[in-house]
């Protein structure tokens, strides 16, 4: 998401969890920090080890396939590359997303925000609004979702050409996905973004979006334009 201007959290306990190259964000209405760094360092681990062990998962533009016993957090982004059509590590900043949000709850937490590289999972008792941050577009931080709590846990998660360090192979200046799952959400922005490209890439978008199961919807800027599609929640100006 890269949002400029942060989640107004309320009164939610905020920590950071840094663990090599991962930096994460979480508000919570509990303070789990040392339980879930000790998480994030234990998950990290598991992933570096398998990619030791499986040195094209780091790599892979394309999708891979599961062969079983792999740990939680290489499933799921090997499940969601395969849904999105793209590699696995496509998903990885989704993953610790979800992860850490999921740890979060199993823990007694009963309101998660958690924010990877813009990246946000969420599971919330009170409305929030997610400003949406897309570079020279003229829509970057004008407009935003407003998430009410009977719609999540819920995942928004944004690709772009114009912002951040991620790779992306198409010319959008944002493209968000919803979805339940973060690092689905994560991989299909990046599916979709990579084809947002030239006077087509906005309707190509769309129609590559329609063909992801599980995501709940999309919206993508570039430039001047926006284009939508799925059950999103409502989009307000911020």
């Amino acid at each position: 998401m890269s949002p400029k201007k942060p989640i107004n959290p309320g009164n939610l306990e905020r920590f950071k969890l840094r663990h090599k190259q991962t930096n994460i964000t979480v508000f919570s209405d509990i303070d789990l920090r040392l339980e879930a760094a000790e998480f994030l360092e234990k998950t990290y681990g598991e992933l570096e080890a398998y990619c030791q062990k499986e040195p094209l998962f780091l790599i892979s533009y394309d999708p891979l396939k599961p062969i079983g016993n792999e740990p939680d957090i290489v499933k799921i982004m090997l499940e969601s590359g395969l849904s999105a059509g793209v590699g696995p590590m496509a998903a990885v900043a989704g993953a610790f997303c979800e992860l850490t949000g999921r740890f979060m709850l199993e823990n007694h937490a009963r309101e998660v925000i958690v924010e990877n590289g813009g990246d946000i999972f969420m599971k919330t008792c009170r409305e929030q609004i997610i400003n949406i941050y897309a570079g020279k577009s003229d829509f970057s931080d004008k407009i935003g979702f407003k998430i009410r709590p009977y719609e999540t846990p819920l995942s928004v998660c944004t690709s772009s050409s114009s912002v951040g360090h991620s790779i992306s192979l198409g010319d959008s200046d944002a493209v968000c996905v919803v979805a339940e799952l973060c690092p689905l959400a994560d991989a299909s922005a990046t599916s979709i973004g990579n084809i947002v490209k030239g006077k087509e890439g906005m309707i190509k978008g769309i129609e590559k979006a329609k063909t992801i199961n599980r995501i709940k919807g999309t919206l993508i800027l570039r430039g001047n334009e926006m284009s939508s599609w799925g059950r999103l929640p409502e989009i307000v100006r911020v």
